[in-house]
């Protein structure tokens, strides 16, 4: 596809667009009070684009796992991320961009940056997504960590 004709295609294509979750793992944030998707699903045409909101340690009934453990909740963090992803039909390879919130960023980076690197090693990706790294105050005190995330990919063909 050309660029003209990616950009008719972008241009001329109905949006739609859809909340996306996955119950298996994350329930819905609307459960325990906050009041946003798990993500957004977008579609473009043939192209799909993945707002993935900021996902942190929570598991299946909203509760916060592995208190005090930063590592922990970096790994449980990206296992909600890939459920999200996979709900979908995407990959790790389908993500651009991460925004990654650290309750204490100068304590805690070295060891998220390890445990991100080797996500990523695990996921072979070749390019690493872009991502931004900040410090912030987090929705529960308990939280260490939390990460959004964009993915972008093209919808199946319907021969595939």
């Amino acid at each position: 596809m050309g660029l003209a004709e990616l950009l008719h295609e972008i241009t001329t294509a109905p949006i739609e667009k859809r909340a996306i979750t996955n119950l298996n793992v994350l329930n819905e944030a609307y459960d325990y009070g906050s009041a946003f998707s798990r993500g957004m699903r977008v579609e473009l045409g043939k192209f799909v684009v993945l707002f993935i909101s900021g996902t942190a340690s929570i598991d299946d009934h909203g509760r916060t796992l592995y208190v005090g453990d930063l590592r922990s909740q970096v790994r449980r963090t990206y296992d909600n991320i890939t459920a999200l992803l996979e709900s979908e039909g995407a990959t790790w390879k389908d993500i651009v961009r991460t925004t990654c919130y650290l309750r204490d960023i100068e304590r805690d980076y070295q060891a998220f940056n390890e445990e991100r690197t080797q996500l990523y090693r695990e996921q072979r990706l070749n390019p690493v997504p872009a991502s931004t790294g900040i410090q912030a105050i987090l929705c529960r005190p308990d939280l260490l960590v939390e990460i959004e995330a964009i993915a972008i990919f093209q919808k199946p063909s319907p021969q595939e």
